[in-house]
This record gives structure tokens, C-alpha cells and sequence, in this order.
């Protein structure tokens, strides 16, 4: 797989605070991958960077060897989409409203919408599953219903790169797997790119090709689900002592936490 994005020799946080401290590594065209840590190391951080939320303090990030730093923001957004981990909508919009809004990077100045754009957007309502609610207003979703609007406003981007800010951290387990079911479909059958910030480990075992550890800022160690998740790496990063299992189903490491009344 060829190289899409490549993160060079990264520093960057908040004001004078540095949180991302000399990051290095690439995301290849087509990955299924996923940031974890604990809270305060990084991840969501590293995200916003990426996605040009944030101005790196130093390095470099490179989309298809472009500097996203030099890039227009139009053209930025017409490659990549970032759904964050809250998103805050102050009108009550419909459904196919905020879709639509996905179509902006691809319009003129005052351009109205074509009925190329009105297509892209009803896909991205039939791709998640979503088009029935097309109507309704987005204050009268449910969690799970919402959540599934915003990814098909970014898909209405037609984006190569989608980022996703803990897409599941409000979502009961069933409404969880119902979203990552979905973007694991997306990236089989529609090639997309997919980086996301998780949490919960054995999803990011279950649904990952790869997965990134951060600590303090840095990477800790990043591989496949069988090369991160061992109990000596989530020992050193979480501080915790964890027993890590074969799934039986899909043989995926699997995470079991230790009270730590009995340890």
C-alpha cells in the first residue's frame, strides 16, 4: 500500500504547553487504524494535528506529500474529514440540511448545490443506513441515529481520509458496534482510510489492522492488534494489571481487567 499521510518528526499542543512530542510514522492508503492511550496522552491531540484543527510547533505532516500546512483549507476538506468527539449543532437543522453542509468544500463561492451534489449526499444517508431519517430534525435523534448523520455529513465530502474523534465514547454497546460495523464496511468496501481515537481496547482490537500506543505524548509502540495489546504493553502504559486472552470468535487479543482488590 502506498504511502497517504505521513506524520515527520511532529511537536505540537495547546499555547506554550507541548503535548505531541517528536512523533514520526505513515498511514498507507486503505488502513483501518486506530490511536489509543490513556487519558492525557495525546490522542485527540494528535488528531486535531493531523487533521489541521492545530498548527504543529514543529515537523511536518505530509498528505500525498503535500504539507497539509500549505495547503488551502478548500482543498484540505475536500480530502480529508474529521468528525470530532462532540459536535455542537445550535440550529435545528433536518437531517438532509446537515448532510448537504458536506457538499460545501466542492462549491463555489454562493454556488447552489447540483443534482451531482444532492446525489452524493442522499448516498451518504443510504451508506449509513440513515436516508429514513432524512426529514427529522437532528435535536430529535437518538445518540446512535446522530452519530450516524455526522459521519454521512463527512462522507458527503467524499473524503480519502476520514478521522473520527472517539466516535463511540456516548454510545451504548449495541449503538458501538452498530457504528464501527459500519466504518469497518466503508473501509473494506469503499477503500476508505480510516484513523480513529478509541478508548475501548478490544474494539480497537476487534475492528484495527493496525493500532498506535501513545504515552506522555509519545508513541509507546505501534503494530498490529497481536504486537500492541500484550499485558506488558498496557501494563507499562495504563498502570494497571490486565490478562490478555485470544477472542474465540476472531482471535484477536483480548483485554481483561484486573480489580485491583485482587491484584
Amino acid at each position: 500500500m502506498s504511502t497517504l499521510l505521513k506524520v515527520d518528526r511532529l511537536f505540537g499542543g495547546y499555547g506554550n504547553e507541548i503535548i505531541i512530542q517528536d512523533i514520526s510514522f505513515e498511514i498507507k492508503r486503505g488502513e483501518f487504524l486506530s490511536i489509543i492511550g490513556p487519558n492525557g496522552s495525546g490522542k485527540s491531540t494528535l488528531l486535531r494535528l493531523m487533521s489541521r484543527v492545530l498548527y504543529p510547533r514543529e515537523g511536518r505532516i505530509l498528505f500525498e506529500d503535500k504539507d497539509i500546512a500549505k495547503m488551502k483549507l478548500k482543498q484540505l476538506a475536500q480530502n480529508i474529514a474529521f468528525v470530532p468527539q462532540d459536535t455542537l449543532i445550535s440550529f435545528s437543522f433536518t437531517v438532509w440540511e446537515i448532510v448537504v453542509m458536506g457538499r460545501i468544500p466542492h462549491l463555489g463561492r454562493l454556488q447552489l448545490e447540483t443534482q451531482k451534489d444532492l446525489s452524493i449526499a442522499e448516498n451518504s444517508l443510504l451508506l449509513t443506513d440513515s436516508l429514513q431519517l432524512k426529514d427529522k430534525k437532528i435535536d430529535q435523534l437518538s445518540a446512535g441515529e446522530r452519530q450516524r448523520i455526522i459521519i454521512a455529513k463527512a462522507l458527503a465530502q467524499e473524503p480519502i481520509l476520514l478521522f473520527l474523534d472517539e466516535p463511540t465514547s456516548h454510545l451504548d454497546i449495541g449503538h458501538q458496534i452498530e457504528i464501527l460495523d459500519l466504518l469497518k464496511k466503508l473501509n473494506r468496501e469503499k477503500g476508505l482510510t480510516i484513523v480513529m481515537v478509541l478508548h475501548d481496547l478490544n474494539l480497537a482490537s476487534e475492528y484495527c489492522n493496525r493500532i498506535i500506543l501513545l504515552k506522555e505524548g509519545k508513541i509507546f509502540k505501534s503494530g498490529s492488534p497481536e504486537e500492541v495489546l500484550t499485558y506488558q504493553n498496557i501494563e507499562a502504559v495504563y498502570k494497571t494489571i490486565v490478562v490478555v486472552n485470544r477472542n474465540p470468535i476472531s482471535s484477536k487479543p483480548y483485554v481483561l481487567v484486573m480489580p485491583r482488590e485482587r491484584q
